[in-house]
This record gives structure tokens, C-alpha cells and sequence, in this order.
């Protein structure tokens, strides 16, 4: 399994105000899908969504001094795309993957690596171009993907209603059975057999904060 997520030197970048590689290009505000009454559903399980993410990913309540601004999306914004993509998912399994994409993409301003700006890599879990590829053709099929660069197959997947559902199909995609069915039980040890599918570290201090925030947020 190769790991996939940004590593220390990204977050160490961003401080450092590290220079802009492969800034996408696009309007700011999302569409968003609606449901059977014409409006987005922003809940799910009797859990206010936008709410639960803004407790996971504290800065996810503003866009405001952004470094890509095209990347960023609020809480508020994410949230119906969120319900959509993971109306079968467990609290277990939403506390886990949102602690995932809090932490990779820094509260969603980020879904394309910046920093060192490798091509191709990205969505909400900054997926490796390997997977990205394999991503975009499960919705699209092999045949749009074939001969398109690393970078025009992220944008096929970095729109709104791709773009958060990343991390959910990897879990159902490469993670055992048995790592989703711990994933479903909330517990830390649920979490780290996830970390260990990701490929990185579940001990790490920043990575706990997320899913400890997240137990929260989904009462686990």
C-alpha cells in the first residue's frame, strides 16, 4: 500500500508560505445537489453536518485569507456534498474520514498538492496520482482516463460532488473488511487499523487531534 496523504514537509511548507505549483482555476462557490425537497440536506443521522465539521476542522468556517481560494471550501459549503457521498456510512466510519480529510487538506483549503506541487495528486485526501487515476475512472470509466495527464485527471475529480467522496471509496476500495467493520466501532483502535490501511502514522499528535475532535463530534 503506498501512502498517499501529504507528509510533515507539506504542512511545514504551508508555514513556511511555500510557493503555489498547480493552482486550478475555477469559481469559488460550489453547486450543490438537492435533494427530494429542493434543498441541500445538510444532516445526516440526526447530526448537523456542517456543524460536525466545523467542530473536526476548526478553521473549516472561513475561506477568508485562503491560500488557493479556488481549492477552499467552508464547512457549509462541503457539508451537502459530505451527506451525498456518505449516506451509508457509519458515525465510525464519517468520524474516521473526516479526520483523514481534515488533516490533508488543512480544513479544506487544499485539494491539490501545493507543496513540493507534485502532478496529479489530490481531492479532500490527497490521494497519490495512482489512485486519483483509479478514482476518476470508477466514475468515468478507463476510457476518459486513458492518455489524460496526472492533472486534468485530478480536475475530472475535483469538482464538488466528486471531490469529498475520495476518502470513502478508498475505505471501501483497499481497506479489508474487517478494517471497516473496526472503523464502524469509533474506537481508537478502529482508527489506527485505518491509519495502517492509509499507510501513515495513527499515532501521530496532529492526526489524534482530528479524530479525537471527531469521536466528538459524532458522540463515539
Amino acid at each position: 500500500m503506498y501512502t498517499y496523504f501529504l507528509t510533515p514537509l507539506f504542512l511545514s511548507g504551508l508555514v513556511a508560505g511555500s510557493p503555489l505549483v498547480l493552482r486550478q482555476t475555477g469559481p469559488g462557490t460550489p453547486t450543490t445537489g438537492n435533494n427530494s425537497t429542493g434543498t441541500p440536506s445538510t444532516s445526516t443521522g440526526g447530526i448537523d453536518m456542517a456543524a460536525a465539521i466545523k467542530a473536526i476542522m476548526p478553521s473549516s468556517n472561513t475561506c477568508s485569507g485562503a491560500q488557493v481560494p479556488d481549492d477552499c471550501r467552508t464547512a457549509d459549503q462541503a457539508a451537502p456534498f459530505i451527506v451525498k457521498s456518505y449516506a451509508d456510512f457509519s458515525p465510525g466510519e464519517l468520524a474516521g474520514v473526516l479526520a483523514l480529510m481534515g488533516l490533508e487538506s488543512v480544513d479544506f483549503k487544499f485539494k491539490h498538492n501545493v507543496s513540493p506541487g507534485r502532478p496529479g495528486q489530490g481531492t479532500a485526501n490527497m490521494m497519490m496520482p495512482n489512485f486519483v487515476s483509479q478514482y476518476a475512472a470508477s466514475i468515468f470509466g478507463e476510457q476518459a482516463v486513458a492518455g489524460q495527464s496526472p492533472d486534468a485527471i485530478l480536475s475530472m475529480v475535483t469538482v464538488d460532488e466528486h471531490n469529498f467522496g475520495s476518502a470513502g471509496w478508498f475505505l471501501k476500495t483497499f481497506c479489508e473488511p474487517g478494517i471497516q467493520d473496526s472503523l464502524k466501532t469509533g474506537t481508537d483502535a478502529g482508527f489506527q487499523a485505518y491509519m495502517g490501511c492509509v499507510g501513515v502514522d495513527g499515532n501521530d499528535s496532529t492526526r489524534l487531534e482530528y479524530w479525537n475532535r471527531a469521536k466528538a463530534a459524532f458522540n463515539l
